[in-house]
């Protein structure tokens, strides 16, 4: 898996038959296709570049006037699907960077500048799921790399006005962490 593309619709219906399109139009990998707040829906898809273009494209084809957002990252990091299915496996502690974002798709862009900025571990990226159109992402890790992650993120020109906030709390208590994970 080389790039990860994701559309966001304000319609279940209408979300569902995009994804059916992007599956359809390439050979892409379904990583998550699901109902989220605010009655929108998700699809999101990793493979090759191309291909996940080419499926993406397909989708906000289809999608047309419900299309909330859609992006392709390139290059993008491992840990960024691991974390948006939260099947993180988190092997430190330390500080831990939270950031909160406005709608899903900053969100994943968000993560992926954050762990390719720093040395952190991803928790998750919940993708509105529960938070009223919302979208959050946990990383833990050494305070100064996770203070850098979490400033790199905010710095994003393609997030700007999407990041809600951010908090980096460099020693959390167990009972904390504990809810984390």
């Amino acid at each position: 898996m080389n790039a990860l593309g994701m559309i966001e619709t304000n319609s279940i219906p209408a979300g569902i038959e995009a994804g059916d399109a992007m599956l359809k139009a390439a050979d892409v990998t379904l990583a998550s296709a699901q109902p989220v707040c605010a009655g929108k829906y998700i699809v999101i898809v990793s493979g090759g570049v191309a291909a996940v273009d080419a499926a993406v494209a397909a989708g906000v084809a289809t999608a047309a006037e419900v299309l909330v957002d859609s992006i392709v990252i390139p290059n993008v990091h491992e840990q960024v699907i691991q974390a948006i299915g939260a099947c993180s496996e988190v092997f430190s502690t330390g500080a831990l960077g939270l950031i909160e974002t406005f709608s899903l798709a900053s969100a994943v862009i968000c993560a992926d500048t954050a762990v390719k900025a720093a040395n952190v571990n991803l928790i998750e990226i919940r993708l509105g799921r529960g938070l009223g159109g919302k979208s959050f992402i946990t990383m833990i890790g050494e305070v100064s790399a996770v203070r850098f992650a979490v400033e790199s993120a905010e710095k994003l020109e393609e997030t700007k006005g999407m990041v809600a906030r951010t908090v980096v709390i460099p020693s959390p208590h167990p009972d904390i962490l504990q809810t984390i994970f």
